[in-house]
C-alpha cells in the first residue's frame, strides 16, 4: 500500500473501495470450527433447517475478512486501522461462493483536543456481496495521526 492518508488528508464524504475476496465453503467451516462452532456454520444439511436456511459464514468471519480488506486498501490510514469503538450489523448471511468487497466512507473527522498529533475519524464500511447487497455494516471510530511536520 503506497498511498496512505493522514487525518489532514481525509474529508467527509471521501470514499475507498477494497479489492474482492470470494468465500469458500472450506474456509467458512474452518473458521467456524475454531471460533464459532455452531451448526449453521459447520453443517450444510443442518443449516438448511436453521434461521439462515443454508450454510452461512459466522458474522465474526465476515468481520475478520472485512478487516483484512480494509487494511489492504478500503481504509488506507497512516499508522494502521486503530479502532476505538463502533457498531456492527449483519443484514444478510454470507454464503459459500459469495464475493465480498468493502466500500468505506468518511462520515466525520474531529481533531483531538488533548492530543494535537491526531484526530478521530468515523467511517462507515459496507461489506457487500457480488450482487451489491450489504452483508455487514460497520460504523467505527478510528484514531488517525496528523501528518508529521517536516523539520
Amino acid at each position: 500500500m503506497s498511498d496512505v492518508y493522514y487525518f489532514d488528508d481525509l474529508q467527509i464524504g471521501q470514499r475507498f473501495v477494497s479489492a474482492s475476496r470470494t468465500m469458500s465453503e472450506a474456509e467458512i467451516k474452518a473458521f467456524a470450527r475454531e471460533f464459532d462452532p455452531q451448526p449453521f456454520h459447520l453443517d450444510a444439511e443442518l443449516a438448511t433447517r436453521s434461521l439462515f436456511a443454508g450454510l452461512s459464514a459466522s458474522g465474526w468471519h465476515t468481520a475478520a475478512v472485512t478487516m483484512r480488506l480494509m487494511v489492504d486498501g478500503a481504509a488506507p490510514i497512516a499508522g494502521g486501522v486503530i479502532g476505538v469503538g463502533g457498531e456492527i450489523e449483519w443484514p444478510r448471511p454470507v454464503r459459500p461462493g459469495d464475493t465480498l468487497q468493502v466500500h468505506t466512507e468518511v462520515v466525520a473527522a474531529v481533531p483531538s483536543r488533548s492530543r494535537p498529533d491526531r484526530g478521530v475519524v468515523t467511517i462507515r464500511c459496507e461489506t457487500r456481496n457480488q450482487s451489491g447487497e450489504p452483508v455487514q455494516v460497520f460504523v467505527g471510530k478510528l484514531i488517525v495521526p496528523k501528518r508529521p511536520n517536516p523539520r
